[in-house]
C-alpha cells in the first residue's frame, strides 16, 4: 500500500497470423505473355472507338508487336462490306458532338479507320478474326465482312491467343 504503485499485469503481446503466400499456378496453365503481342476485342460498331482500335493497333504493329483484333456485337456490324463508307456512328456519350467529329474528320482529310487498319496490315502483324457467335447472331458469312477480315472464330480461340499477349484492350 505505501511506497511503490502496484503494476499493471504483464499481456503477452497478440501473436500476429502468419500471412500465406497465395499457391502458385501450376506452369501448364499459365503460359508465359509474349511481350510483343497485343490484343483487342473490339465490341464497338461506333467510328470514334473503331477509330481508336485502328489507331492503337496501328501504333502496335509499327512497334513491331503482333496484333490480334476481334471483332464481337457491333464491332462485327461495323465491318459488313461497304458499311465504313457510310457508318458515321457515334458513342452515346458523344451524340451530341457527332456534327463537329465529322466536321473535323472531313476538314482535316482524316484517313477512315478501315484505311489505319489496312496500313496496319501492310506494316505489320495484324490479324482481324470475327466471333462465330456474333456472326449466327446477325445471320452473316465471312464473304459478308470486308476482305480485311482474316476469319470467323469462337471465343475459346481468341482467348488461347489472347492469353499469350502481354496486353488485352476492350474497345
Amino acid at each position: 500500500m505505501f511506497g511503490s504503485t502496484p503494476q499493471p499485469p504483464q499481456i503477452p503481446p497478440a501473436k500476429q497470423p502468419e500471412q500465406l503466400a497465395p499457391l502458385p499456378m501450376p506452369k501448364e496453365m499459365t503460359p508465359p505473355a509474349t511481350a510483343n503481342r497485343m490484343a483487342i476485342v473490339l465490341f464497338s460498331g461506333t467510328i470514334d472507338k473503331l477509330m481508336s482500335a485502328s489507331i492503337m493497333a496501328t501504333g502496335a504493329a509499327a512497334m513491331g508487336m503482333d496484333v490480334e483484333i476481334f471483332l464481337t456485337n457491333w464491332g462485327v456490324w461495323a465491318f459488313r462490306k461497304d458499311d465504313y463508307l457510310t457508318n458515321t456512328r457515334v458513342s452515346a456519350d458523344y451524340a451530341d458532338k457527332r456534327g463537329v467529329l465529322l466536321e473535323q474528320i472531313a476538314a482535316k482529310k482524316v484517313t477512315s479507320w478501315m484505311e489505319n487498319l489496312e496500313g496496319a496490315k501492310e506494316i505489320g502483324s495484324v490479324r482481324i478474326t470475327a466471333c462465330s457467335h456474333s456472326m449466327t447472331l446477325f445471320d452473316l458469312q465471312l464473304s459478308d465482312l470486308e476482305p480485311i477480315v482474316d476469319e470467323v472464330i469462337g471465343v475459346a480461340a481468341f482467348i488461347e491467343r489472347a492469353r499469350e499477349s502481354a496486353m488485352t484492350l476492350y474497345i
